[in-house]
């Protein structure tokens, strides 16, 4: 994606968000003018297109704590945050995974969350839910396989030539797990 398409499709979401805290539109101009200028100087570093959004919205964010610096003026960094992730998106691969793994079956739910959110070995896993390492092993890959359909049912991924999950998130209203 060039920087004129990241222009076309999110300098209005960035512009409303700044001018939202800024209430100025001389400062706001300034900001997401230099928010642009990161983006352009840093786009080729974003390894995941689809954490475009986020990412350009950290940035602006940034920035704009940068001006609130150098200002000396003050602003309340939580409540920045808060409205970053609410105006950023409503509908994200978060919402989407979590949508996703709660319809997962509890036997495969529960191996992933112990291997992959709690950080045990698959031998650990198989130990605290009494079964035998073959069992452990073959729930997590099949809780993975079904996340990726998951992902491909909702939103319209697809699986690259490496057998990787790529596209982007779908708005809320057309996506059919998170509906």
């Amino acid at each position: 994606m060039t920087t004129q398409q990241v222009w076309k499709k999110y300098a209005d979401d960035v512009k409303y968000f700044i001018l939202s805290k800024v209430k100025d539109t001389n400062v706001t101009d300034d900001i997401v003018q230099e928010t642009f200028i990161k983006i352009h100087t840093k786009l080729h570093t974003l390894n995941d297109i689809t954490r475009l959004k986020s990412w350009i919205f950290t940035i602006a964010r940034n920035t704009m704590m940068d001006y609130f610096k150098t200002t000396n003026q003050t602003i309340e960094f939580k409540s920045l945050e808060a409205q970053t992730d609410t105006s950023e998106h409503e509908h994200t691969e978060k919402d989407c995974l979590h949508a996703i793994i709660q319809g997962l079956p509890k036997k495969y739910r529960d191996p992933l969350f112990l291997s992959n959110i709690k950080g045990l070995k698959q031998q650990e896993v198989a130990d605290t839910l009494k079964q035998n390492l073959p069992t452990t092993k073959s729930q997590i890959q099949r809780a993975r396989k079904l996340i990726a359909q998951g992902f491909m049912d909702c939103c319209g991924f697809s699986l690259n030539e490496e057998g990787k999950l790529v596209g982007e998130i779908q708005d809320k209203e057309d996506c059919k797990v998170c509906k």
